[in-house]
């Protein structure tokens, strides 16, 4: 099958498409024909290694100390069953699925192999394979984050970077979720924010949401931009911060504040529950929530697809789309 391979760290020429040996399922596995998958912000953070502040050695320790370890990036995949491993029970050949294989990666290839028991979920069937690839990234972290701040119906919630995979299904989860949102963005994106359900837009560029005396129950920060001290006096007293990007003095700092403050900062990776991977396809399957596409890719289109994303600018999702052979 034909796959990208990362084979070393470095800028988006580092990937080349090869040739490599198709997977076998296991008992508990099955193989997806991949139609659809993503480059995400991970994907550039292990391609090229650019990590956030403190993670240098411990990232390289994780991913490999020359070059990554799993040459093959790409957590988000949808596509169909190919072949089922003999314990399989919930899925059946020629299911249309959707998955995450999160730190395992591996999606930018041909076919990948899932344990049924993963964060692996039938397609819904109002969204297009390459919608349904664009799912579980942002939907997946959004929802963690939120459900480790115990987000309440009625709680007003600003999303720092809400144009981006994460912001953007934060808007719509909040919304669903019942809270008042409200989204930070650059000037081009206030419309798609406003659209997702944003009740107000903060346009970056000509406002400092921590200037402006608004305070909220919690705040989103998807870039970076809004660490503890920045954020506070825009916190509400119980008020959490969720930084969903953040550097390792961030996170240290983090555990102070939450045991000195009545404010309260949650960071660090998010969690992959095969649970919420099937919550996001239950609200996508009712219309609640849709992944925001910016730009679509051809597989060999890989190299010019992580350019794209290294500027930082991209909205929503950014899919590769396979055409097999048939």
């Amino acid at each position: 099958m034909k796959a990208i391979v990362c084979e070393r760290y470095g800028p988006p020429e580092v990937l080349k498409v090869k040739e490599v040996e198709k997977p076998t399922p296991l008992n508990n596995e099955v193989l997806i024909k991949i139609y659809a998958t993503t480059v995400t912000s991970g994907d550039w953070r292990v391609r090229s290694l650019k990590v956030p502040t403190g993670f240098g050695s411990i990232m390289r320790l994780v991913l490999g100390i020359s070059r990554p370890r799993q040459p093959i990036l790409g957590s988000e995949l949808a596509g169909v069953v190919e072949l089922a491993g003999k314990d399989v029970s919930k899925f059946k050949v020629g299911d249309s699925v959707f998955a995450f294989s999160d730190f395992a990666m591996g999606c930018h290839a041909e076919y990948k192999c899932i344990p049924e028991n993963g964060a692996i979920a039938l397609k819904p069937t109002n969204l297009t394979y390459d919608e349904a690839a664009a799912l579980s990234f942002g939907g997946m972290t959004a929802l963690d984050f939120f459900n480790r701040a115990k987000l309440q119906h009625g709680e007003s919630v600003l999303i720092n970077g809400a144009s981006g995979a994460v912001g953007t299904a934060a808007v719509q989860l909040a919304r669903h979720f019942g809270a008042e949102v409200t989204g930070v963005c650059s000037t081009s994106n206030l419309e798609l924010v406003r659209s997702l359900g944003a009740h107000h837009v903060i346009d970056y560029t000509k406002e400092d949401f921590t200037q402006n005396g608004e305070t909220y129950d919690i705040i989103v920060d998807t870039v970076g931009t809004a660490p503890f001290n920045r954020s506070k006096a825009s916190l509400n007293e119980g008020g959490r911060l969720l930084m969903v990007l953040a550097g390792l003095p961030d996170m240290l700092q983090a555990l102070g504040v939450s045991m000195t403050s009545s404010k309260k900062v949650v960071a660090g990776p998010a969690a992959t529950r095969a649970e919420d991977l099937r919550f996001i396809a239950q609200l996508a399957e009712t219309g609640v929530f849709k992944p925001v596409i910016d730009r679509r890719y051809s597989f060999e289109q890989i190299v010019e697809a992580h350019r794209y994303v290294d500027t930082g600018r991209k909205k929503g999702n950014v899919v590769i789309i396979l055409e097999h052979d048939h």
